[in-house]
């Protein structure tokens, strides 16, 4: 892939709706084009949208087995009401979790940052491997406000880690805008989310936010600074 087309891509599809630039790279790309949901908000709203496109792109999930089970209730909503839709899952590896259960103990990723780390690199960043292994277009719900890491995101990206090209069409989109098209679309979402649970990973890793906490402050909450599981991995043009 040449930087070139990234950028001109980048510059046409710049002032486009969400809906339009969704249309124009799925119309443009060539190749296996994927997108991987949670069952946030964010992944809900582009669900929805890509429901026009069934034949163009495949939906998958990554199970990490320490799921809320409210987020198996909206997986099966959205079964149902995306029906056409084959939701693929993967799975972490079972002798990678016997292992990391032996040395470290079940819930072992609260005893320090490498832990934590760890537990996310097998129950997440191994599976995702293998869910794009065969992909040309990645298509994520990564929203710019979400966090000061991804500020600096572009639309379309070249993903050196997984060798194809990320989209990210909610990029500029704000929390209410996506509220608002979910509350017109009545589209299911994760009942945690109207319980202060915005950003919902594992049960174990998740809590619901404080009054004028930061978006990403339920998220290994145990922890200071930068949080991130190692799924989206970006990397600043300044540094």
């Amino acid at each position: 892939m040449r930087q070139e087309d990234l950028l001109n891509w980048n510059k046409e599809i710049k002032e486009l709706t969400v809906f339009e630039k969704i249309k124009f790279v799925l119309d443009t790309i060539p190749g296996k084009k994927v997108f991987s949901t949670s069952f946030g908000i964010e992944d809900q709203m582009i669900t929805d949208i890509l429901y026009n496109y069934v034949e163009k792109v495949e939906v998958f999930t990554l199970d990490t087995g320490r799921n809320f089970e409210e987020t198996y209730d909206v997986f099966q909503s959205s079964q149902i009401k995306y029906k056409n839709f084959k939701f693929k899952i993967y799975y972490p590896d079972e002798k990678d979790i016997r292992e990391y259960v032996e040395e470290f103990g079940i819930n072992g990723f609260y005893r320090s940052i490498e832990n934590r780390k760890q537990c996310c690199y097998i129950r997440k960043v191994i599976p995702l491997a293998r869910a794009l292994k065969e992909a040309n277009l990645w298509i994520t719900g990564l929203r710019a406000e979400q966090s000061p890491n991804r500020e600096n995101m572009q639309f379309l990206e070249w993903d050196d880690t997984h060798n194809l090209i990320k989209f990210n069409p909610l990029l500029n989109y704000t929390l209410k805008e996506v509220e608002e098209y979910i509350k017109q679309n009545q589209v299911p979402i994760n009942r945690l989310y109207k319980k202060g649970y915005l950003s919902i990973g594992c049960a174990p890793c998740t809590r619901a936010l404080q009054e004028g906490e930061d978006f990403r402050a339920g998220r290994w909450w145990w922890e200071n600074g930068k949080k991130e599981c190692g799924l989206h991995i970006h990397k600043d043009k300044n540094n």
